[in-house]
């Protein structure tokens, strides 16, 4: 028992460090089951800044716990998916994904970098158009419209695991409820996080430090997601909006420094 316990030890890190990392793991769960999106920016993002636990480790772990998320919404909010309007970007981001995983295996890391510098200015860009448009487009966009961010959102996912920018953009311009939005958003991430634990798993590189993040963050990103699904802060559509373009700014600063961070060190 003892030999086991120590081996978790080893595995996981300090106390200190995994507090921090389930405190991370709440807000990201908080945040996504308001927005539909964040669990993976926020979380990855704090990992990073507060240097907890492995980023590669924390990034297994956000795609268990996405699909967590996901379930305990749904299990919660009984309304059905929006399957049938979601169909075309569902179908073109799990295609496209996989040309993304192809496309990262292509490129050398330092053109990668470069792609990341850009991403991250793309998405800046069109975090400030939506701050700029002051009201949703008048009629839905065309299933093409859907598909074409679906295939965007593939291809960043499989290139930098940061798929959601694009159909974050596209859902928060249409002429929906905010409920609707986010029910639309889950079913594309988790979706997609499906796709990549599966692909992760066939590698061999879901890590035992992986594993035991998820047995320990399970339970917290059910209860909290429960939670804010059924009592949900007094915000306006417009204060929401804020936020997420905020997020897409964030994202997208991230992703610039990230990139820009790689090509400055020296080779």
């Amino acid at each position: 028992m003892n030999q086991y316990l120590q081996l978790g030890h080893e595995a996981l890190g300090s106390p200190a460090s995994i507090f921090g990392f389930l405190i991370c793991v709440a807000v990201a769960a908080y945040a996504q089951t308001l927005t539909g999106f964040a669990f993976a920016l926020i979380l990855l993002s704090s990992v990073a800044v507060f240097d907890l636990v492995p980023i590669a480790d924390a990034a297994n772990a956000a795609m268990v716990l996405t699909l967590v998320n996901a379930y305990s919404f749904f299990r919660t909010d009984r309304r059905p998916p929006p399957w049938r309007m979601m169909r075309p970007a569902l179908i073109s981001s799990l295609c496209f994904t996989v040309v993304g995983v192809g496309l990262l295996m292509w490129f050398s890391s330092h053109a990668t970098q470069w792609l990341k510098v850009l991403l991250g200015l793309v998405i800046a860009g069109c975090a400030f158009s939506l701050m700029l448009q002051r009201r949703p487009r008048q009629t839905l966009s065309s299933p093409a419209g859907f598909g074409v961010a679906g295939s965007l959102s593939g291809i960043l996912g499989g290139l930098f695991g940061t798929s959601g920018p694009p159909i974050v953009y596209l859902m928060y311009q249409q002429p929906l409820d905010h409920s609707l939005i986010r029910r639309a958003l889950l079913l594309v991430f988790a979706s997609n996080s499906a796709l990549r634990l599966v692909v992760v798993a066939a590698t061999g590189t879901f890590t035992l430090r992986s594993l035991l993040l998820c047995a320990l963050s399970v339970p917290i990103v059910h209860f909290v997601t429960i939670f804010t699904a059924r009592r949900p802060p007094p915000v306006s559509g417009r204060t929401l909006r804020a936020a997420v373009a905020w997020l897409l700014v964030i994202s997208g600063a991230l992703l610039v420094f990230s990139g820009w961070s790689s090509l400055a060190l020296p080779t």
